[in-house]
Protein backbone atom coordinates (compact mmCIF):
# COMPACT_ATOMS: atom_id res chain seq x y z
CA UNK A 1 0.00 0.00 0.00
CA UNK A 2 1.28 3.59 -0.58
CA UNK A 3 1.86 6.49 1.34
CA UNK A 4 -0.45 8.11 -0.55
CA UNK A 5 -3.32 5.64 -0.13
CA UNK A 6 -2.41 4.90 3.64
CA UNK A 7 -4.05 8.81 3.97
CA UNK A 8 -7.19 7.46 2.96
CA UNK A 9 -7.60 4.83 5.34
CA UNK A 10 -11.48 4.98 5.76
CA UNK A 11 -14.09 7.72 4.40
CA UNK A 12 -18.32 7.48 5.05
CA UNK A 13 -20.25 7.02 2.62
CA UNK A 14 -23.74 6.28 2.39
CA UNK A 15 -23.66 5.58 6.82
CA UNK A 16 -20.80 2.80 5.50
CA UNK A 17 -17.36 3.03 6.54
CA UNK A 18 -15.66 2.85 3.42
CA UNK A 19 -11.53 0.62 3.12
CA UNK A 20 -8.35 1.78 1.23
CA UNK A 21 -9.03 -1.09 -1.74
CA UNK A 22 -12.89 0.70 -2.24
CA UNK A 23 -10.96 4.32 -2.90
CA UNK A 24 -8.68 2.53 -5.16
CA UNK A 25 -11.57 0.63 -7.18
CA UNK A 26 -13.41 3.87 -7.46
CA UNK A 27 -10.42 5.99 -8.83
CA UNK A 28 -9.32 2.65 -11.12
CA UNK A 29 -13.35 2.86 -12.12
CA UNK A 30 -13.44 5.93 -13.10
CA UNK A 31 -9.97 6.35 -14.44
CA UNK A 32 -10.81 3.35 -17.00
CA UNK A 33 -14.06 5.20 -18.20
CA UNK A 34 -12.05 7.89 -18.97
CA UNK A 35 -9.41 6.11 -21.07
CA UNK A 36 -12.44 4.01 -22.98
CA UNK A 37 -14.05 7.82 -23.64
CA UNK A 38 -10.75 9.11 -24.76
CA UNK A 39 -9.09 6.45 -27.20
CA UNK A 40 -7.07 4.94 -24.01
CA UNK A 41 -5.85 8.11 -22.26
CA UNK A 42 -7.63 8.72 -19.08
CA UNK A 43 -6.81 12.41 -17.90
CA UNK A 44 -5.71 12.49 -14.56
CA UNK A 45 -7.74 15.88 -13.70
CA UNK A 46 -10.60 14.60 -14.69
CA UNK A 47 -10.66 11.36 -12.67
CA UNK A 48 -9.85 13.33 -9.30
CA UNK A 49 -12.60 15.93 -10.41
CA UNK A 50 -15.04 12.82 -10.68
CA UNK A 51 -13.78 11.91 -7.07
CA UNK A 52 -13.95 14.52 -5.49
CA UNK A 53 -17.60 15.44 -7.04
CA UNK A 54 -19.01 12.52 -5.22
CA UNK A 55 -16.88 12.79 -2.26
CA UNK A 56 -16.07 16.56 -1.19
CA UNK A 57 -14.68 15.34 2.39
CA UNK A 58 -11.68 14.72 -0.04
CA UNK A 59 -10.83 18.38 -0.88
CA UNK A 60 -8.60 18.52 2.53
CA UNK A 61 -6.28 16.04 1.14
CA UNK A 62 -6.58 16.93 -2.57
CA UNK A 63 -2.72 16.70 -3.55
CA UNK A 64 -2.50 13.45 -1.45
CA UNK A 65 -5.88 11.84 -3.88
CA UNK A 66 -4.15 13.88 -6.78
CA UNK A 67 -0.88 11.54 -6.19
CA UNK A 68 -2.84 8.56 -6.14
CA UNK A 69 -4.70 8.91 -9.00
CA UNK A 70 -1.71 9.94 -10.97
CA UNK A 71 -0.44 6.30 -10.02
CA UNK A 72 -3.31 4.51 -11.04
CA UNK A 73 -4.30 6.61 -14.23
CA UNK A 74 -0.61 5.77 -15.45
CA UNK A 75 -1.44 1.58 -14.67
CA UNK A 76 -4.61 2.41 -16.61
CA UNK A 77 -2.86 4.05 -19.55
CA UNK A 78 -0.27 1.23 -19.85
CA UNK A 79 -3.24 -1.06 -20.87
CA UNK A 80 -4.23 -0.37 -23.77
CA UNK A 81 -7.52 0.70 -24.89
CA UNK A 82 -8.82 -3.10 -25.79
CA UNK A 83 -7.85 -3.40 -22.10
CA UNK A 84 -9.38 -0.83 -20.87
CA UNK A 85 -12.70 -1.39 -22.66
CA UNK A 86 -12.97 -4.92 -21.54
CA UNK A 87 -11.79 -3.93 -17.34
CA UNK A 88 -14.47 -1.78 -17.07
CA UNK A 89 -17.20 -4.58 -18.89
CA UNK A 90 -15.98 -6.27 -16.11
CA UNK A 91 -16.70 -3.75 -13.35
CA UNK A 92 -20.07 -2.47 -15.09
CA UNK A 93 -21.53 -2.57 -18.42
CA UNK A 94 -23.24 0.35 -18.26
CA UNK A 95 -20.10 2.39 -17.30
CA UNK A 96 -18.91 1.83 -21.06
CA UNK A 97 -21.91 3.92 -22.50
CA UNK A 98 -20.84 7.58 -22.84
CA UNK A 99 -24.32 9.75 -21.76
CA UNK A 100 -25.18 12.78 -23.75
CA UNK A 101 -27.44 15.10 -23.01
CA UNK A 102 -29.88 15.76 -25.04
CA UNK A 103 -30.50 19.38 -26.78
CA UNK A 104 -33.75 19.86 -27.14
CA UNK A 105 -34.76 21.68 -30.25
CA UNK A 106 -38.04 23.64 -30.25
CA UNK A 107 -39.72 26.26 -31.74
CA UNK A 108 -41.10 29.33 -29.69
CA UNK A 109 -44.90 29.54 -29.28
CA UNK A 110 -47.43 29.95 -31.84
CA UNK A 111 -49.60 33.13 -31.46
CA UNK A 112 -53.57 31.73 -31.58
CA UNK A 113 -52.75 28.62 -31.43
CA UNK A 114 -54.22 27.42 -28.12
CA UNK A 115 -57.20 25.84 -29.86
CA UNK A 116 -55.05 23.53 -32.42
CA UNK A 117 -53.88 24.63 -35.75
CA UNK A 118 -54.97 24.11 -39.25
CA UNK A 119 -52.67 24.40 -41.70
CA UNK A 120 -51.10 23.62 -44.99
CA UNK A 121 -47.79 23.38 -47.07
CA UNK A 122 -48.34 23.90 -51.01
CA UNK A 123 -45.72 22.31 -53.24
CA UNK A 124 -45.63 23.53 -56.90
CA UNK A 125 -45.68 19.85 -59.11
CA UNK A 126 -43.00 20.94 -61.15
CA UNK A 127 -40.02 18.56 -59.69
CA UNK A 128 -39.58 16.72 -55.86
CA UNK A 129 -39.00 18.70 -52.92
CA UNK A 130 -35.20 20.31 -52.29
CA UNK A 131 -33.56 21.28 -48.87
CA UNK A 132 -34.83 24.63 -49.14
CA UNK A 133 -38.25 23.44 -49.52
CA UNK A 134 -38.16 21.30 -46.38
CA UNK A 135 -38.55 24.60 -43.97
CA UNK A 136 -42.08 25.50 -44.35
CA UNK A 137 -42.83 21.37 -44.32
CA UNK A 138 -40.69 21.13 -41.21
CA UNK A 139 -42.24 24.12 -39.42
CA UNK A 140 -45.95 23.54 -40.71
CA UNK A 141 -45.62 20.17 -39.41
CA UNK A 142 -43.72 20.99 -35.85
CA UNK A 143 -46.77 22.98 -34.83
CA UNK A 144 -49.57 20.83 -36.08
CA UNK A 145 -47.92 18.06 -33.95
CA UNK A 146 -47.58 20.38 -31.19
CA UNK A 147 -50.68 22.11 -30.66
CA UNK A 148 -52.80 19.64 -32.34
CA UNK A 149 -55.03 19.92 -35.72
CA UNK A 150 -54.46 19.63 -39.66
CA UNK A 151 -52.10 19.94 -41.82
CA UNK A 152 -53.20 19.74 -45.52
CA UNK A 153 -50.58 19.52 -48.69
CA UNK A 154 -51.88 21.27 -51.46
CA UNK A 155 -50.65 20.98 -54.75
CA UNK A 156 -50.70 24.14 -56.60
CA UNK A 157 -50.74 22.62 -60.10
CA UNK A 158 -52.31 26.12 -61.50
CA UNK A 159 -49.14 26.29 -64.13
CA UNK A 160 -49.74 23.52 -66.90
CA UNK A 161 -46.17 24.47 -68.16
CA UNK A 162 -44.19 23.61 -65.49
CA UNK A 163 -45.80 20.36 -63.91
CA UNK A 164 -43.40 17.59 -63.91
CA UNK A 165 -46.44 14.23 -63.79
CA UNK A 166 -44.46 12.48 -61.57
CA UNK A 167 -43.84 15.03 -59.11
CA UNK A 168 -47.11 14.85 -57.58
CA UNK A 169 -46.02 11.12 -55.84
CA UNK A 170 -42.42 12.37 -55.53
CA UNK A 171 -43.30 15.15 -53.49
CA UNK A 172 -45.62 12.42 -51.41
CA UNK A 173 -42.58 10.06 -50.81
CA UNK A 174 -40.68 13.60 -49.76
CA UNK A 175 -42.59 14.51 -47.50
CA UNK A 176 -42.97 10.68 -45.82
CA UNK A 177 -39.68 10.79 -45.80
CA UNK A 178 -39.84 14.07 -44.30
CA UNK A 179 -41.55 12.86 -41.02
CA UNK A 180 -44.37 15.32 -42.15
CA UNK A 181 -47.89 13.72 -41.13
CA UNK A 182 -50.15 15.14 -44.09
CA UNK A 183 -54.32 14.12 -43.12
CA UNK A 184 -55.20 15.83 -46.34
CA UNK A 185 -54.01 15.85 -49.83
CA UNK A 186 -55.51 18.56 -52.16
CA UNK A 187 -54.91 19.04 -56.14
CA UNK A 188 -55.82 22.53 -57.52
CA UNK A 189 -56.90 21.70 -60.85
CA UNK A 190 -59.30 19.66 -59.43
CA UNK A 191 -61.16 22.82 -57.97
CA UNK A 192 -61.19 25.55 -60.97
CA UNK A 193 -65.11 25.37 -60.91
CA UNK A 194 -64.67 26.81 -57.35
CA UNK A 195 -61.96 29.18 -58.70
CA UNK A 196 -64.23 30.64 -61.53
CA UNK A 197 -67.57 30.69 -59.27
CA UNK A 198 -65.58 33.23 -56.59
CA UNK A 199 -64.15 35.36 -59.63
CA UNK A 200 -67.56 35.97 -61.01
CA UNK A 201 -68.70 36.89 -57.70
CA UNK A 202 -65.82 39.26 -57.27
CA UNK A 203 -66.87 40.69 -60.68
CA UNK A 204 -70.78 41.16 -59.60
CA UNK A 205 -70.03 42.67 -56.02
CA UNK A 206 -67.34 45.21 -58.40
CA UNK A 207 -64.43 44.16 -57.27
CA UNK A 208 -63.30 42.94 -60.53
CA UNK A 209 -62.88 43.07 -64.08
CA UNK A 210 -62.01 41.51 -67.02
CA UNK A 211 -59.29 43.41 -69.04
CA UNK A 212 -58.18 43.22 -72.99
CA UNK A 213 -55.85 45.33 -72.98
CA UNK A 214 -52.03 44.53 -74.05
CA UNK A 215 -50.36 43.21 -71.13
CA UNK A 216 -47.56 45.93 -71.46
CA UNK A 217 -50.09 48.66 -71.60
CA UNK A 218 -51.63 47.84 -68.72
CA UNK A 219 -48.84 47.62 -66.63
CA UNK A 220 -47.88 51.03 -67.48
CA UNK A 221 -51.05 52.55 -66.67
CA UNK A 222 -50.77 50.96 -62.94
CA UNK A 223 -46.84 52.27 -62.56
CA UNK A 224 -48.69 55.80 -63.57
CA UNK A 225 -51.31 55.04 -60.60
CA UNK A 226 -53.68 55.19 -64.12
CA UNK A 227 -56.83 52.60 -64.20
CA UNK A 228 -57.34 50.68 -67.48
CA UNK A 229 -60.24 51.57 -69.94
CA UNK A 230 -61.81 48.14 -69.18
CA UNK A 231 -61.79 48.49 -65.10
CA UNK A 232 -64.41 50.94 -65.17
CA UNK A 233 -66.88 48.92 -67.79
CA UNK A 234 -70.80 48.21 -66.88
CA UNK A 235 -71.33 44.97 -64.75
CA UNK A 236 -73.53 43.45 -68.31
CA UNK A 237 -69.95 44.03 -70.57
CA UNK A 238 -68.25 42.24 -67.63
CA UNK A 239 -69.77 39.27 -67.24
CA UNK A 240 -69.98 38.94 -70.56
CA UNK A 241 -66.58 39.22 -71.16
CA UNK A 242 -65.99 37.02 -67.97
CA UNK A 243 -68.29 34.07 -69.76
CA UNK A 244 -66.71 34.51 -73.04
CA UNK A 245 -62.37 34.15 -71.16
CA UNK A 246 -63.82 30.64 -69.85
CA UNK A 247 -65.80 29.39 -72.76
CA UNK A 248 -62.01 29.75 -74.78
CA UNK A 249 -63.01 33.19 -76.58
CA UNK A 250 -60.10 34.61 -75.97
CA UNK A 251 -56.59 33.28 -77.02
CA UNK A 252 -53.43 33.56 -74.47
CA UNK A 253 -52.64 36.95 -73.48
CA UNK A 254 -55.83 38.70 -75.16
CA UNK A 255 -58.07 38.55 -71.56
CA UNK A 256 -57.22 38.47 -68.14
CA UNK A 257 -59.64 38.96 -65.34
CA UNK A 258 -58.66 41.15 -62.88
CA UNK A 259 -58.48 42.02 -58.98
CA UNK A 260 -59.53 45.62 -58.17
CA UNK A 261 -57.24 47.14 -55.33
CA UNK A 262 -56.28 50.88 -54.91
CA UNK A 263 -54.72 52.11 -58.23
CA UNK A 264 -53.02 54.60 -56.35
CA UNK A 265 -51.35 52.23 -53.92
CA UNK A 266 -48.19 53.60 -52.73
CA UNK A 267 -46.73 50.02 -53.53
CA UNK A 268 -46.75 49.67 -57.26
CA UNK A 269 -47.12 45.39 -56.71
CA UNK A 270 -50.46 45.90 -54.98
CA UNK A 271 -52.29 47.74 -57.45
CA UNK A 272 -55.04 45.51 -58.81
CA UNK A 273 -53.83 42.42 -59.75
CA UNK A 274 -54.55 39.11 -62.17
CA UNK A 275 -56.71 36.80 -61.08
CA UNK A 276 -57.44 34.24 -64.59
CA UNK A 277 -55.11 34.03 -67.47
CA UNK A 278 -56.04 32.17 -70.59
CA UNK A 279 -53.43 29.22 -71.02
CA UNK A 280 -53.49 26.81 -74.28
CA UNK A 281 -50.65 24.77 -73.45
CA UNK A 282 -52.52 21.37 -72.13
CA UNK A 283 -52.41 20.32 -68.14
CA UNK A 284 -50.80 16.69 -67.44
CA UNK A 285 -53.96 16.02 -65.28
CA UNK A 286 -56.89 17.47 -67.10
CA UNK A 287 -55.78 17.66 -70.68
CA UNK A 288 -57.56 20.53 -72.62
CA UNK A 289 -59.94 20.54 -70.48
CA UNK A 290 -59.68 24.78 -69.20
CA UNK A 291 -58.28 27.22 -70.55
CA UNK A 292 -58.62 29.98 -67.96
CA UNK A 293 -56.06 29.00 -65.28
CA UNK A 294 -56.16 30.91 -61.55
CA UNK A 295 -52.81 32.46 -60.33
CA UNK A 296 -52.04 31.73 -56.87
CA UNK A 297 -53.34 34.69 -55.07
CA UNK A 298 -56.71 33.98 -56.12
CA UNK A 299 -56.47 30.23 -55.87
CA UNK A 300 -55.08 30.17 -52.49
CA UNK A 301 -57.38 32.80 -51.04
CA UNK A 302 -59.88 30.64 -51.84
CA UNK A 303 -58.75 27.99 -50.98
CA UNK A 304 -57.37 29.26 -47.23
CA UNK A 305 -60.62 30.47 -46.40
CA UNK A 306 -62.69 27.08 -47.52
CA UNK A 307 -59.93 24.68 -45.96
CA UNK A 308 -59.94 26.61 -42.88
CA UNK A 309 -56.59 28.20 -42.43
CA UNK A 310 -55.64 29.13 -38.86
CA UNK A 311 -52.47 29.73 -39.45
CA UNK A 312 -50.38 30.89 -42.66
CA UNK A 313 -46.52 30.22 -42.53
CA UNK A 314 -44.43 30.90 -45.17
CA UNK A 315 -41.62 33.24 -46.32
CA UNK A 316 -41.09 37.29 -46.14
CA UNK A 317 -40.86 36.64 -50.02
CA UNK A 318 -44.93 36.10 -50.17
CA UNK A 319 -45.24 39.60 -47.66
CA UNK A 320 -46.71 41.46 -51.13
CA UNK A 321 -49.05 38.18 -52.07
CA UNK A 322 -49.90 38.12 -48.31
CA UNK A 323 -51.77 41.91 -48.68
CA UNK A 324 -53.04 40.66 -52.00
CA UNK A 325 -54.65 38.07 -50.62
CA UNK A 326 -56.56 40.15 -47.82
CA UNK A 327 -58.47 41.68 -50.51
CA UNK A 328 -59.98 39.16 -51.15
CA UNK A 329 -60.65 38.24 -47.91
CA UNK A 330 -61.89 41.51 -46.94
CA UNK A 331 -64.44 41.64 -50.02
CA UNK A 332 -65.82 38.22 -49.38
CA UNK A 333 -66.09 39.45 -45.20
CA UNK A 334 -63.97 36.12 -44.19
CA UNK A 335 -61.66 36.02 -41.12
CA UNK A 336 -58.16 35.91 -41.83
CA UNK A 337 -55.80 33.59 -41.26
CA UNK A 338 -52.62 34.59 -38.86
CA UNK A 339 -49.80 35.05 -41.25
CA UNK A 340 -46.27 34.49 -40.70
CA UNK A 341 -43.50 35.44 -42.63
CA UNK A 342 -39.80 33.56 -41.54
CA UNK A 343 -36.90 35.34 -43.28
CA UNK A 344 -35.32 34.63 -46.56
CA UNK A 345 -32.50 31.46 -46.99
CA UNK A 346 -29.54 31.60 -48.91
CA UNK A 347 -28.42 27.79 -49.73
CA UNK A 348 -24.88 27.64 -51.37
CA UNK A 349 -23.16 24.86 -53.43
CA UNK A 350 -26.33 23.12 -54.22
CA UNK A 351 -28.47 22.74 -57.51
CA UNK A 352 -31.90 23.77 -56.80
CA UNK A 353 -33.75 24.65 -59.49
CA UNK A 354 -36.02 21.84 -61.19
CA UNK A 355 -35.83 22.83 -64.52
CA UNK A 356 -31.81 22.65 -64.60
CA UNK A 357 -32.01 19.53 -62.56
CA UNK A 358 -34.51 18.34 -65.03
CA UNK A 359 -32.61 19.18 -68.38
CA UNK A 360 -29.32 17.75 -66.60
CA UNK A 361 -31.32 14.38 -66.64
CA UNK A 362 -32.30 14.38 -69.87
CA UNK A 363 -29.11 15.46 -71.24
CA UNK A 364 -27.37 12.62 -69.25
CA UNK A 365 -25.54 15.07 -66.69
CA UNK A 366 -27.38 14.24 -63.93
CA UNK A 367 -28.40 10.27 -63.13
CA UNK A 368 -31.73 10.99 -61.71
CA UNK A 369 -33.50 13.45 -59.26
CA UNK A 370 -30.90 11.90 -56.37
CA UNK A 371 -27.74 12.71 -58.25
CA UNK A 372 -26.04 13.43 -55.55
CA UNK A 373 -24.37 17.18 -57.02
CA UNK A 374 -27.79 18.20 -56.36
CA UNK A 375 -30.02 19.54 -53.45
CA UNK A 376 -33.30 17.69 -53.86
CA UNK A 377 -34.67 15.60 -50.79
CA UNK A 378 -33.72 12.49 -52.25
CA UNK A 379 -29.88 13.61 -52.62
CA UNK A 380 -29.79 14.20 -49.30
CA UNK A 381 -31.55 10.75 -48.21
CA UNK A 382 -29.11 8.91 -50.96
CA UNK A 383 -26.11 10.36 -48.86
CA UNK A 384 -27.01 9.07 -45.56
CA UNK A 385 -27.95 12.63 -44.22
CA UNK A 386 -31.46 11.78 -41.61
CA UNK A 387 -34.69 13.69 -41.71
CA UNK A 388 -34.36 14.04 -37.97
CA UNK A 389 -31.06 16.35 -38.81
CA UNK A 390 -33.22 18.14 -41.27
CA UNK A 391 -35.60 19.24 -38.84
CA UNK A 392 -33.75 20.05 -35.64
CA UNK A 393 -31.87 22.38 -38.39
CA UNK A 394 -35.02 24.30 -39.25
CA UNK A 395 -36.34 23.93 -35.89
CA UNK A 396 -33.43 26.05 -34.44
CA UNK A 397 -33.49 28.32 -37.24
CA UNK A 398 -36.73 28.75 -36.27
CA UNK A 399 -39.21 31.62 -37.65
CA UNK A 400 -36.75 34.93 -37.59
CA UNK A 401 -37.91 37.25 -39.86
CA UNK A 402 -33.90 37.59 -41.05
CA UNK A 403 -31.99 36.80 -43.56
CA UNK A 404 -29.99 33.58 -43.37
CA UNK A 405 -27.25 31.63 -44.84
CA UNK A 406 -27.74 27.57 -45.07
CA UNK A 407 -25.02 26.24 -43.38
CA UNK A 408 -24.00 22.52 -44.73
CA UNK A 409 -21.11 22.30 -41.77
CA UNK A 410 -24.10 22.82 -39.41
CA UNK A 411 -26.59 20.36 -41.00
CA UNK A 412 -23.72 17.91 -41.60
CA UNK A 413 -22.86 18.31 -37.41
CA UNK A 414 -26.53 17.68 -36.37
CA UNK A 415 -26.29 15.04 -38.54
CA UNK A 416 -23.59 13.18 -36.88
CA UNK A 417 -25.19 13.38 -33.47
CA UNK A 418 -28.18 11.67 -34.94
CA UNK A 419 -25.72 8.40 -36.75
CA UNK A 420 -22.70 8.72 -34.78
CA UNK A 421 -23.61 6.18 -32.69
CA UNK A 422 -25.26 3.60 -34.95
CA UNK A 423 -22.65 4.30 -37.26
CA UNK A 424 -20.12 0.93 -37.15
CA UNK A 425 -16.72 2.11 -38.01
CA UNK A 426 -14.79 0.19 -40.87
CA UNK A 427 -11.62 0.59 -43.31
CA UNK A 428 -12.05 2.15 -46.14
CA UNK A 429 -8.88 2.07 -48.73
CA UNK A 430 -9.03 4.22 -51.47
CA UNK A 431 -6.28 3.71 -54.41
CA UNK A 432 -4.87 1.01 -52.64
CA UNK A 433 -0.94 0.27 -52.50
CA UNK A 434 0.23 -3.52 -51.99
CA UNK A 435 3.30 -4.00 -49.07
CA UNK A 436 3.96 -7.79 -47.74
CA UNK A 437 5.04 -8.31 -44.23
CA UNK A 438 8.20 -9.84 -43.21
CA UNK A 439 9.91 -10.50 -40.03
CA UNK A 440 6.88 -11.98 -37.83
CA UNK A 441 5.47 -15.40 -38.08
CA UNK A 442 1.26 -13.99 -37.87
CA UNK A 443 -0.16 -10.89 -36.84
CA UNK A 444 -3.41 -10.23 -35.01
CA UNK A 445 -5.63 -7.61 -33.94
CA UNK A 446 -9.03 -6.37 -33.50
CA UNK A 447 -10.89 -3.10 -33.34
CA UNK A 448 -13.95 -2.52 -32.02
CA UNK A 449 -17.32 -1.85 -34.15
CA UNK A 450 -18.06 1.41 -32.25
CA UNK A 451 -15.40 3.55 -29.71
CA UNK A 452 -18.57 3.91 -27.76
CA UNK A 453 -20.06 0.46 -27.34
CA UNK A 454 -17.41 -2.26 -27.37
CA UNK A 455 -20.66 -4.33 -26.47
CA UNK A 456 -21.15 -4.61 -30.50
CA UNK A 457 -18.48 -6.65 -30.46
CA UNK A 458 -14.77 -6.34 -32.62
CA UNK A 459 -13.68 -6.71 -35.96
CA UNK A 460 -11.09 -9.38 -35.77
CA UNK A 461 -8.07 -9.78 -37.39
CA UNK A 462 -5.26 -12.46 -38.36
CA UNK A 463 -2.68 -12.39 -40.91
CA UNK A 464 -0.47 -15.02 -41.57
CA UNK A 465 1.44 -16.49 -44.99
CA UNK A 466 2.10 -13.68 -47.11
CA UNK A 467 0.90 -11.38 -44.55
CA UNK A 468 0.21 -8.58 -46.95
CA UNK A 469 -1.50 -5.46 -46.09
CA UNK A 470 -3.15 -2.86 -48.96
CA UNK A 471 -2.78 0.94 -47.76
CA UNK A 472 -3.53 3.64 -49.94
CA UNK A 473 -1.80 5.78 -52.35
CA UNK A 474 -1.47 9.02 -50.05
CA UNK A 475 -0.02 6.70 -47.32
CA UNK A 476 2.45 4.87 -48.85
CA UNK A 477 3.65 8.41 -50.06
CA UNK A 478 3.59 8.78 -46.22
CA UNK A 479 5.67 5.35 -45.48
CA UNK A 480 8.10 5.64 -47.89
CA UNK A 481 9.24 9.54 -46.57
CA UNK A 482 8.80 8.83 -43.29
CA UNK A 483 10.25 5.10 -43.34
CA UNK A 484 7.88 4.11 -40.55
CA UNK A 485 3.86 3.58 -40.02
CA UNK A 486 1.50 1.87 -37.52
CA UNK A 487 -1.23 -0.15 -39.55
CA UNK A 488 -4.14 1.15 -37.05
CA UNK A 489 -5.00 -2.03 -34.25
CA UNK A 490 -2.47 -4.31 -35.75
CA UNK A 491 0.92 -3.51 -35.76
CA UNK A 492 3.78 -0.82 -36.69
CA UNK A 493 5.94 -0.86 -39.62
CA UNK A 494 8.99 0.37 -41.26
CA UNK A 495 9.41 0.98 -44.49
CA UNK A 496 11.29 -1.30 -46.64
CA UNK A 497 10.42 -3.80 -49.45
CA UNK A 498 9.09 -6.32 -48.37
CA UNK A 499 7.58 -3.90 -45.41
CA UNK A 500 9.54 -4.84 -41.41
CA UNK A 501 7.53 -5.54 -38.82
CA UNK A 502 8.84 -3.10 -36.41
CA UNK A 503 6.71 -4.26 -32.87
CA UNK A 504 3.21 -3.44 -31.58
CA UNK A 505 3.97 -0.38 -29.37
CA UNK A 506 1.44 2.27 -29.76
CA UNK A 507 3.36 4.55 -27.92
CA UNK A 508 5.26 5.43 -31.08
CA UNK A 509 2.43 7.85 -32.49
CA UNK A 510 3.28 10.05 -29.73
CA UNK A 511 6.79 10.24 -31.85
CA UNK A 512 4.65 11.68 -34.65
CA UNK A 513 4.57 8.08 -36.89
CA UNK A 514 0.97 8.13 -38.79
CA UNK A 515 -1.75 5.77 -38.02
CA UNK A 516 -3.15 4.42 -41.35
CA UNK A 517 -5.95 2.59 -42.40
CA UNK A 518 -5.67 -0.74 -43.97
CA UNK A 519 -6.96 -3.41 -45.49
CA UNK A 520 -5.71 -7.71 -46.07
CA UNK A 521 -5.93 -9.75 -48.43
CA UNK A 522 -9.75 -10.75 -47.48
CA UNK A 523 -11.12 -7.21 -48.60
CA UNK A 524 -13.68 -6.28 -51.25
CA UNK A 525 -13.50 -4.09 -53.58
CA UNK A 526 -15.82 -0.92 -52.60
CA UNK A 527 -16.57 2.59 -54.66
CA UNK A 528 -17.68 5.58 -52.62
CA UNK A 529 -19.65 7.99 -54.36
CA UNK A 530 -18.61 11.73 -53.52
CA UNK A 531 -20.52 14.58 -53.24
CA UNK A 532 -19.10 16.30 -56.25
CA UNK A 533 -20.20 12.57 -58.24
CA UNK A 534 -16.73 11.57 -58.48
CA UNK A 535 -15.86 7.77 -57.20
CA UNK A 536 -13.09 6.71 -55.20
CA UNK A 537 -12.49 3.49 -56.11
CA UNK A 538 -10.52 0.78 -53.18
CA UNK A 539 -10.68 -1.74 -50.75
CA UNK A 540 -13.09 -2.31 -47.50
CA UNK A 541 -12.91 -4.65 -45.05
CA UNK A 542 -14.57 -7.99 -45.67
CA UNK A 543 -16.23 -7.44 -42.26
CA UNK A 544 -18.87 -5.03 -43.91
CA UNK A 545 -20.43 -7.44 -46.16
CA UNK A 546 -21.76 -8.66 -42.93
CA UNK A 547 -23.03 -4.76 -41.44
CA UNK A 548 -26.71 -4.42 -40.55
CA UNK A 549 -26.79 -0.70 -40.27
CA UNK A 550 -27.10 1.37 -43.60
CA UNK A 551 -24.71 4.24 -42.51
CA UNK A 552 -21.00 3.27 -41.40
CA UNK A 553 -17.70 5.58 -40.16
CA UNK A 554 -14.95 4.85 -42.70
CA UNK A 555 -12.33 5.72 -40.41
CA UNK A 556 -10.42 8.88 -41.64
CA UNK A 557 -12.65 9.63 -44.26
CA UNK A 558 -16.04 9.94 -43.41
CA UNK A 559 -19.58 8.89 -42.83
CA UNK A 560 -20.68 7.13 -45.86
CA UNK A 561 -24.32 5.64 -47.00
CA UNK A 562 -24.40 1.73 -47.42
CA UNK A 563 -26.27 1.67 -50.99
CA UNK A 564 -25.02 -2.04 -52.22
CA UNK A 565 -23.22 -4.84 -51.17
CA UNK A 566 -23.41 -6.84 -54.68
CA UNK A 567 -20.38 -7.53 -56.11
CA UNK A 568 -18.26 -5.36 -53.79
CA UNK A 569 -19.42 -2.68 -51.97
CA UNK A 570 -21.08 0.69 -53.25
CA UNK A 571 -21.48 3.48 -50.89
CA UNK A 572 -22.08 7.51 -51.15
CA UNK A 573 -20.33 9.78 -48.55
CA UNK A 574 -22.34 11.88 -46.65
CA UNK A 575 -19.62 14.14 -44.84
CA UNK A 576 -16.99 14.22 -42.27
Amino acid sequence: MSHAISQYKYKEKNGERMSDDRVQADIRKYALQNAVFFKGTANPKAVVGKILGENPEYRARSSELASLVESIVSEVNSMGLDMQAKALQEIDPALAVKEKKERVYELPELKGAENGVTARIAPGPSGPLHIGHTRVSVLNDEYVKRYGGKLTARFEDTNPEKIEPDAYDMISEDLDWLGVKIHDKVIQSDRFEIYYDHTRELIEKGKGYVCTCAADSWRLLKEETRACPCRDLPLPTQLERYDRLLSGGYGDGEAVAVIKTDIAHPNPALRDFVALRIVSHPHPLKGSKYCAYPMMNLSVAIDDHLMGMTHVIRGKDHLNNTFKQEYIFDYFGWKKPQYFHYGLVNIPDAVLKTSLIKEGIRNGDYTGWDDVRTGTVRAMGRRGIRPEAVRRYWVECGMKAVDVQFSWDNLYGMNRDVIDGTSNRYFFVPDPVRYDIEGIDSLEGKAPLHPDHPERGYREYFLDGSKTVFISEADSKTFSEAKKIRLKDLCNLDYATPAKYAGNDVSVLKSGVRAVQWTSRKSVGAELLMPDGSILKGLAEDALIAEKGDTVQFERIGFARIESKTDGIRAVFSHR
